[in-house]
């Protein structure tokens, strides 16, 4: 795959999404440039999500196009597409760790459907990824005898397993305590910078949004579209949209830096 700088790593072109041919969004036009930390962000029901699911293969687009790294993903035919879902890792909301297998086991899964490595390199990469997430020594664990926030590292390094160059990430703090959510920031902030690795996160959390969030669009459910895109710190600052402000500021979590 081409992931040349001046390629972004996403582009969505008229992009209309929904199901059973009924569209929630429409018109969507934005671009997700290579190494940045791109938030989807809006109201409960506004299609994050949904947009989400559109974006890594879950769900046909009913309009429009999804090019990666300036390849179309929606006209590609199912081998090409396959292919380039190598390039996805996903984080889900719920961490979706399968509760039968150790930690070790739930990292080795993409690496046994999309890779040729023997079962010790298999061993061999998961125990690599959970280093990175701060994780090492939990090989052996299940999901249930972790803490929550342990689970998400493990769903994180899951979704790292294949070296990605987009990560995508479903409201990653749902559930957390401040503290541990900030330190999820922080590990997602560490992918990015040290590895070069694409982050699109679906987000509501303002702590985060404005914490790492290099840019943002921002959906509204009435208008089923995009209502703003940019910097987040400098939307809350320099919006006249209402609805914008409404929203960047509906907490006493002011934008710093």
């Amino acid at each position: 795959m081409n992931t040349a700088p001046s390629l972004p790593a996403i582009k969505a072109t008229d992009l209309s999404c929904g199901y059973d041919g009924l569209a929630i969004m429409e018109h969507l036009d934005f671009e997700v440039q290579a190494g940045e930390i791109f938030f989807i962000i809006g109201g409960s029901g506004c299609g994050k999500s949904t947009l989400l699911r559109h974006l890594i293969g879950l769900n046909p687009a009913i309009a429009g196009d999804i090019e990666v790294f300036g390849e179309s993903f929606v006209q590609a035919p199912m081998d090409r597409r396959r292919a380039l879902l190598k390039n996805f890792g996903v984080l889900y909301q719920g961490s979706a760790l399968w509760s039968s297998l150790t930690l070790e086991e739930n990292i080795m899964l993409p690496l046994e459907e999309y890779t040729d490595l023997s079962k010790r390199e298999r061993q061999d990469v998961a125990c690599l990824k959970l280093a990175q997430v701060g994780l090492m020594g939990f090989a052996d664990y299940y999901p249930s005898e972790i803490s929550g926030g342990m689970k998400k590292r493990a769903g994180l390094a899951r979704a790292l397993a294949l070296d990605p160059s987009i990560v995508f990430f479903d409201e990653p703090s749902a559930g957390l305590d401040p503290i541990t959510s900030r330190e999820l920031d922080e590990l997602i902030q560490q992918v990015s910078s040290e590895h070069g690795t694409t982050c699109v996160i679906v987000s509501h959390e303002l702590a985060s949004i404005f914490s790492i969030g290099s840019r943002v669009i921002l959906l509204e459910k009435e208008a089923r579209t995009i209502i703003a895109t940019g910097p987040p710190k400098e939307l809350a600052t320099h919006s006249t949209d209402p609805r914008v402000l409404d929203f960047l500021h509906r907490r006493d979590i002011a934008p710093t830096g």
